[in-house]
């Protein structure tokens, strides 16, 4: 049985330092036939640690009857974890918050339990405790100690900060729902608990989190720059749910506990009130940020968006009706995150995959590090002109990192030519060099010398760095230099026999391991293709590729069988007035000769509105908030089968009195019409816009539509 402890600085696993990545994905919100498929994704990401909320309401939105079945199986999805690989976090609530309708309480227990929920009420535990053992009964025998996946308990969710108690009377809650879990027969090694904004820990494993932006944040307009961008020795985020000022609203005694993440952004799930848009430089510089100032585990939420599930009495998104404070689309929940609502992953994958690498394989020395914050570093994100830097070193072996961010997300930095970084403590150490706006690496020291290339990993022996300039690749002595955009793409891959490999691709690469090989999959939007670093032997060239040696101990590969086209779209205009326009979809049916071969067709809707729905044979199938110019809709279906389909789609009108109301990053061109009717079925020619109708003072059209493919390859290693 692995062993699993922590210290003040770090979590262990078998008596070594762990530094580990973490990545929330919701079961319930995914379909379960693709589960496996998300989470061997997820694995290849750098995902060490699977977390996961139990939602109540998606269990009992009735009252005593439970649903375990499809999507909602959490004993199956806990077994498909460990069939992965991987280990889990298992977050049971009871409250969770998960952008659900009640924060996952269901409404029989808001009214059953009106007032009393989240208290130290006697019926509200009593309700609890049936709760909580259905799910132990799900998950029974699938703890760590019994050979499965299930290391973490998270206890509650910012309890005491968003709703509950607080002082001794939250303690004593979060005491007592510990102590239920563990009667019950919950045993797992690490019971953690969320723990800014003022949260009770209860002496708990505390937990933090920090999000680029704020969709949750009343205002209309641009809000103040993010200190999460910002070296500080504060944990605490003091933008999540509330504001608190620096220093404040951490209940915990921080020099007794490591500084690990449960809820770094890995996007944003915009509300109707505040569109910001997550873009992969915010993840990846924050999390440099986190990391220079001592954060020893990166857990991301989400890491894989998903979809509300249907509700048996309601719909089950978060909503002012229910009392929250934000209005979230019914189904979508795809948060911007490395991987998508269908699966699809963007440019924040490719980012945290990179730091991931770099973690696993020098994360244990990393963990042992004390953190050091120069003070003429820049404490508040409004100083964009003085250079953000931090070091990480281990005066006993003289080694350490030189961590440095000049981006603030939605602002520009200054540009730093020839700069000049003086370290002094704990060593003395000289960077010099051009650090331009929007950059953000990390640099060894070492012996009082800093390096000028960024460590990526380690290969059979050699270390792995890249440029932080455009170059091409390079090997010296037991140095591989990639270029920055082969950093990005280099998946890690390690064989049966123990070889290691980097397989560089624009794709989305992941592996299964098998008894005697590992599977190797690769999708691509393009013609697959790939490079492999391999310092020991070349690979035998796989079943329908063509190999060229381009340098050495790099070989490429290409694609070279036929492949299929993503089938055709149709769109038919249906209706307009004054608030939505309708129209018919038509996709072809999936080309047979090649099935196995497309794994997914995504619809790509390009519009301008307020939010789109998609509806099939009559039921919301998938919908969509509008943030903004460039900003395409893509939607995954072969969730819905490869026959020929028909959807509805409905775009509702972007009002220019909106303007002052809800905030977008850029806004479309709303033209003026108060001149030019507009009746239900006549729209004069004077608002006609590329034979789309403009309403009056507002904007709604289907400005362009478009399927596009994603092949699937195989081959093996071995």
């Amino acid at each position: 049985m692995t062993d699993y402890t922590f210290d003040e600085k770090s979590l262990f696993r078998d008596g070594k330092r762990w530094f580990p990545v973490m990545g929330e994905i919701h079961y319930s919100r995914y379909p379960h036939q693709y589960w496996k498929e998300a989470l061997l994704k997820m694995k290849a990401g750098g995902v060490d640690i699977v977390s996961a909320y139990t939602i109540w309401i998606h269990h009992e939105e009735i009252e005593n009857e439970w649903d375990f079945t499809g999507d909602r199986n959490l004993r199956a999805f806990v077994e498909t974890v460990k069939e992965c690989g991987l280990t889990m976090f298992l977050r049971v609530g009871p409250w969770v918050h998960a952008e659900v309708r009640n924060g996952g309480f269901p409404d029989w227990l808001m009214a059953k339990c009106k007032g009393t929920t989240r208290t130290n009420d006697k019926a509200y535990f009593a309700e609890v405790e049936k709760y909580y053992k259905k799910i132990y009964e799900q998950v029974e025998g699938l703890f760590a100690k019994d050979g499965g996946p299930i290391i973490g308990i998270q206890v509650e969710n910012e309890y005491g900060h968003c709703g509950g108690l607080t002082g001794k009377e939250g303690e004593d809650h979060m005491l007592a729902l510990t102590q239920m879990l563990k009667q019950i027969g919950f045993d797992a090694p690490l019971y953690t608990a969320t723990g800014w904004g003022g949260a009770v820990t209860a002496g708990l494993l505390p937990v933090m989190g920090g999000y680029c932006d704020a969709p949750w944040d009343s205002r209309p307009e641009e809000i103040e720059p993010s200190g999460n961008f910002v070296f500080t020795y504060e944990r605490n985020d003091h933008a999540i749910g509330s504001d608190f000022g620096l220093g404040e609203g951490v209940t915990f005694d921080m020099k007794k506990f490591p500084y690990l993440t449960a809820e770094l952004g890995g996007g944003l799930q915009v509300t109707y009130k505040r569109r910001p848009i997550a873009k992969a430089k915010d993840i990846a510089a924050m999390s440099i940020a986190k990391m220079g100032s001592g954060c020893n585990l990166l857990g991301y939420y989400m890491y894989h968006g998903g979809t509300n599930p249907d509700g048996k009495v309601t719909s089950l998104q978060e909503t002012k009706a229910t009392g929250s404070f934000c209005e979230l689309p019914e189904k979508t929940y795809d948060f911007r995150a490395p991987l998508g609502e269908y699966g699809q992953a963007n440019g924040t994958y490719k980012e945290i995959r990179r730091l991931a690498l770099f973690v696993h394989d020098w994360g244990e020395k990393l963990c042992a590090m004390d953190t050091y914050i120069p003070k003429e570093n820049p404490l508040t994100p409004e100083n964009f002109k003085d250079l953000r830097y931090s070091v990480r070193y281990d005066k006993e072996n003289e080694k350490g990192y030189l961590f440095v961010n000049n981006y603030q997300r939605r602002n520009e930095m200054l540009d730093h030519y020839d700069a000049d970084i003086f370290i002094k403590e704990p060593v003395e150490a000289k960077f010099h060099g051009d650090i331009k706006n929007g950059e953000c690496f990390i640099l060894p020291i070492r012996y009082g010398t800093i390096d000028e290339n960024v460590p990526l990993c380690k290969l059979n022996g050699y270390e792995v760095f890249y440029a932080r300039t455009p170059g091409k690749n390079t090997a010296f002595g037991t140095t591989i230099l990639l270029s920055s955009t082969d950093s990005l793409n280099a998946n890690k891959i390690t064989s049966p026999s123990g070889k290691e490999y980097l397989i560089i691709s624009e794709g989305l690469v992941y592996t299964e391991n098998l008894a005697d090989k590992t599977k190797v999959y690769l999708e691509s939007r393009n013609i697959p293709s790939f490079k492999i670093i391999d310092t020991k032997d070349r690979i035998a060239t796989p079943a329908g590729f063509l190999r060229n040696e381009i340098e050495e101990h790099v070989n490429s590969y290409i694609y070279s069988a036929s492949t299929p086209f993503a089938p055709a779209v149709k769109k038919t205009f249906v209706s307009q007035d004054q608030k939505k326009a309708v129209y018919k979809i038509n996709v072809e049916k999936w080309p047979a000769d090649h099935f196995g071969t497309l794994c997914d067709v995504f619809l790509k809707i390009s519009y301008t509105g307020n939010c789109a729905r998609l509806y099939k044979d009559g039921k919301l199938v998938a919908d969509n908030i509008y943030c903004g110019p460039g900003n395409t809709w893509e939607i995954g279906l072969k969730r819905f089968g490869k026959e020929e389909q028909e959807f509805t789609l409905e775009i509702d009108s972007l009002e220019a009195s909106q303007k002052g109301q809800i905030y977008l990053e850029n806004w479309p061109y709303i033209p003026n019409n108060d001149g030019a009717e507009f009746e239900a079925g006549f729209v004069s020619d004077a608002i006609k816009i590329d034979n789309q109708f403009s309403p009056k003072n507002a904007v709604c059209s289907l400005d362009g539509i478009t399927s596009e493919h994603s092949l699937l390859v195989e081959f093996d290693l071995v």
